[in-house]
């Protein structure tokens, strides 16, 4: 069986902050936990791109949506480096995969 945790998928509205690296590392704890029970994790984190408040920050600072969201979303990447956390894999919510898959999802709804 596996073990799946996440953190929330954090708004790039503006740059990390201790609320990020609180919940990132308590996320990290249970994932390493479940790990040496042996048990296999998933460990998913990573970055929400869309929505109002991240469009006003974008303008805010003269930059495009995607411009703004790929310089902060980066800061978000750089954390999980900073604190040697052991995810498996970083999202963004503009990532390729990641809009077919909700495309997909959501016609299936449909």
């Amino acid at each position: 069986m596996t073990f799946f945790i996440t953190t929330p998928i954090y708004y790039v509205n503006a740059d990390p902050h201790l609320g990020h690296a609180y919940t990132t590392i308590a996320a990290d704890i249970l994932a390493r936990f479940h790990r040496q029970a042996g048990e296999e994790v998933f460990f998913l984190t990573g970055t929400d791109e869309h929505g109002n408040k991240v469009a006003q920050a974008a303008a805010e600072r003269g930059l495009t949506p995607r411009e703004h969201c790929d310089r902060v979303a980066e800061r978000f990447r750089a954390l999980t480096g900073q604190l040697n956390v052991t995810n498996d894999f970083f999202i963004r919510t503009t990532d390729h995969g990641h809009e077919e898959f909700v495309q997909r999802f959501v016609q299936r709804l449909h």
